[in-house]
């Protein structure tokens, strides 16, 4: 099968043939139809994660096709059409057993620990909890980003940040996550705020119903006019020392941050006002993804039509194409939406 390989950090990675996975047996084998080019991905590329080790595949937000189960697999068969989360639990750890997959204490993360989705096919470990099964109106291009983006949005903003009806949402970073955000905060009757460097990408979040604030010194005081005091809610969906103290800042008495951007390399241990969080009551709250269980509720809105994740594709490339847009992600002021590579 293809992979793209990462032999080097920070050097474009290239195609390489190899031999096709085993499956294990209680895990399962995913063909790959879609899969997304995120920032997380750039990170791993460029070595900022310390859990990285070369030569690596990377990609963890994929659809696809299941291609062959393990015997000890009883809930998905080949030919299903499936996604997964980005988090592969183990199941058995006090955090699995808890329901709170998304943290488990033994994960692997493909892209990450193991071959990601930048291939032909992919391993699902411990398919049986790991595994979601797509509605059939769902495409795939439109599905890979359930596996990280979408889904990472959805849970920050209704699950960690009960976003409710009237609140504003301040979004800093218009990504794939961030423009996930706006789509899911408005579905809920949120006015929002958005944030970004890149014109393109505040282009695209005017178009999904924020308003656009362009990133800069006076990005925090404009939110707070904007507010009339500061968001009930504000999500870092870049993820950056300088973006994670903004998203603080713009927040009303009583609000809350939420911490969605990876912060590695430099930012991993940013400087924040812990003074003003102390005054004003502020809730500071992480988001890590969203456990296979939680993907219905997300489902059935998107097939009754008040989500669509297709609101945030950028444009979609050919399998050759993932190493530079791996490299293209370096430019914080790219164009906007979701990059998605699809399988011909």
């Amino acid at each position: 099968m293809r992979t793209m390989l990462v032999e080097r950090f920070g050097v474009e990675p290239r195609v390489v043939e190899v031999p096709a996975p085993e499956c294990p047996p209680t895990g399962a084998i995913v063909r790959v139809r879609a899969t997304g080019v995120c920032r997380s991905d750039w990170h791993a590329w460029n070595g900022h994660d310390t859990s990285v080790r070369l030569p690596l595949v990377p990609g963890h937000e994929f659809a696809g096709v299941v291609e062959e189960v393990g015997g000890a697999v009883t809930r998905f068969r080949p030919g299903e059409r499936v996604t997964a989360p980005f988090v592969y639990a183990c199941g058995t750890c006090p955090q699995c057993l808890a329901g709170d997959q998304q943290v488990c204490s033994r994960q692997q993360q493909p892209g990450f620990t193991l071959a990601g989705s930048f291939a032909d096919l992919v391993v699902v470990l411990e398919a049986d909890l790991n595994l979601v099964a797509l509605p059939d109106m769902l495409g795939f291009a439109e599905a890979a980003g359930l596996g990280c983006r979408f889904a990472t949005a959805y849970r920050a903003a209704v699950t960690r940040a009960a976003v409710a009806e009237g609140d504003w949402v301040a979004v800093h970073g218009c990504g794939g996550v961030g423009l996930s955000a706006i789509v899911v905060a408005r579905a809920a009757g949120a006015r929002v705020v958005a944030v970004d460097v890149s014109a393109d990408a505040l282009a695209a979040a005017e178009r999904l119903g924020a308003i656009a604030v362009p990133a800069g010194d006076a990005a925090v005081a404009g939110i707070r006019t904007i507010t009339d005091g500061g968001a009930q809610v504000s999500l870092d969906c870049f993820g950056s020392a300088s973006t994670c103290r903004a998203s603080i800042a713009s927040l009303r008495p009583r609000g809350r941050h939420v911490q969605v951007g990876l912060l590695l390399g430099e930012d991993a241990t940013p400087s924040l006002p812990m003074g003003d969080v102390i005054a004003r009551e502020l809730d500071i709250l992480g988001s890590h993804g969203m456990a296979a269980h939680e993907y219905p509720a997300m489902l059935e809105a998107i097939a009754s039509g008040r989500l669509s994740p297709a609101l945030i594709l950028g444009r979609t490339i050919g399998f050759d194409e993932l190493g530079a847009a791996l490299v293209e992600m370096s430019d914080p002021a790219r164009g906007a939406g979701m990059t998605v590579a699809v399988w011909e």
